[in-house]
């Protein structure tokens, strides 16, 4: 079972991964994650969407750039979810790309492995800085991350593509939304270098789904008012349940 749309076309990263039981390990958990799955359904922040019937295609020159990340040590970190305030901070630019910078996105890589999940903001662990990571690798193929610091969307298409968008932050549950099928994105990658990529697909859905993040936008946002406050209602209800 594929969990991306029929005949994606991807860029395989160069990295260096010391460890082959390290990979196999992490790909068995994200192949049964993504079990879960029936014919028509891809994980997407880690989640379940169903596939719209709209063509996702992933560009194949994104940033070739993939660092050493499992060399560093890595932590897993609390996921904030719907209704913290936090999740609604507008993120600050990343000065410079430092160690501490590349410390935080090994540990946003190894939460959205462990969630699972395809992609992760810093402000869904807490951090109110504009990085996020993603990995639209399919569950059969070597782990493929891949990093944006201070992001920017450039020439949105008019054309929209709608997916069943879910959320780490806004968890079980799934509406469809629509977004520009395809757009721009300018970037600084894992080491600080400037990047320039034509996204559209499951690729151009995800990085806008995360930037919208980086606003303190969720994607129950682009909903009613009145499917919105239900959905925060249910999470704050269950939040409260658990607590009890």
């Amino acid at each position: 079972m594929s969990t991306l749309p029929d005949s994606p076309t991807h860029a395989t990263a160069r990295g260096f991964f010391p460890s082959a039981l390290h990979i196999k390990t992490l790909e068995t958990e994200k192949r049964e994650a993504c079990q879960l799955a029936s014919n028509r359904k891809v994980v997407l922040f880690g989640q379940l969407f169903r596939y719209s019937n709209h063509p996702s295609i992933p560009i194949s020159h994104i940033d070739p750039a993939r660092r050493p990340h499992y060399l560093s040590p890595m932590a897993i970190r609390p996921i904030l979810t719907a209704p913290d305030p936090r999740l609604r901070e507008v993120s600050k630019p990343v000065d410079a790309v430092t160690d501490e910078v590349r410390t935080l996105m090994n540990d946003m890589l190894e939460t959205m492995y462990a969630a699972p999940g395809i992609g992760l903001a810093a402000i869904q662990v807490g951090v109110p800085l504009r990085i996020i990571v993603m990995d639209l690798a399919e569950k059969d193929e070597d782990p493929d991350p891949h990093y944006f610091i201070n992001p920017v969307i450039l020439d949105p298409s008019e054309d929209v593509a709608p997916y069943e968008e879910g959320c780490l932050s806004v968890p079980e549950f799934y509406e469809e939304i629509e977004r520009p099928a395809r757009c721009v994105i300018e970037f600084l990658d894992y080491d600080g270098n400037p990047q320039r990529l034509e996204a559209e697909g499951l690729l151009a859905t995800c990085i806008q789904h995360e930037m919208d993040h980086l606003e303190g936008v969720l994607f129950i946002d682009h909903l009613s008012r009145l499917k919105r406050d239900r959905i925060l209602k249910k999470l704050k209800k269950e939040q409260l349940a658990t607590a009890s």
